[in-house]
């Protein structure tokens, strides 16, 4: 059974311009299963939505492409020490929906625990507005994975996102 909405919610933190989302998920699957999960091209392509090409080294490059739009996202890998922690740039070009563009950095911690996994994954530097509407997604793309993982059916995305948005009001709320 799954806990209520609220209690897999995510915490988005604002300290200057910069807004933080943390989220932690124990998930009942083994530290390597996880780790393939979040690293490897077929996982992602499925519940993470994404094309994607990692260059699994300190240094090496990731490519993402998501979504029908084929967002392409780039980055270097700032950690990994497989099968424990991969954290990596997110940089996005401007575009119409993102004028700034995106220069994040997201980092996968796994710590293995009695009967699985705990997840913790922590995406800084983010502009307080890309925040509010990327964490939603993150909480929907964390469940994803857990079905992934679950090997059970991954649901609909969209429909997902509506129903935490609640969760992460904007800065001021």
């Amino acid at each position: 059974m799954t806990a209520p909405l609220a209690l897999r919610a995510g915490k988005v933190s604002y300290e200057g311009g910069s807004a933080t989302l943390t989220f932690e998920r124990f998930l009942r699957h083994p530290v390597e299963d996880v780790w393939d999960a979040i690293t490897g091209s077929d996982h992602l392509e499925r519940w993470y939505m994404t094309k994607a090409l990692i260059d699994g080294r300190k240094d090496g490059r990731v490519e993402l492409w998501s979504g029908s739009a084929q967002v392409h996202v780039t980055g270097r890998i700032l950690t990994w020490d497989p099968p424990r922690v991969f954290e990596h740039e997110r940089i996005m070009e401007p575009r119409k929906e993102i004028p700034s563009g995106e220069r994040s950095v997201i980092r996968w911690e796994l710590t293995p625990e009695a009967g699985g996994t705990l997840l913790r994954l922590t995406h800084t530097r983010l502009a307080p507005q890309m925040a509010v509407q990327i964490a939603p997604a993150t909480h929907a793309l964390l469940d994803r994975l857990e079905n992934e993982l679950d090997d059970a059916p991954l649901g609909d995305f969209p429909l997902k996102i509506a129903e935490v948005r609640s969760l992460y009001p904007p800065p001021g709320r």
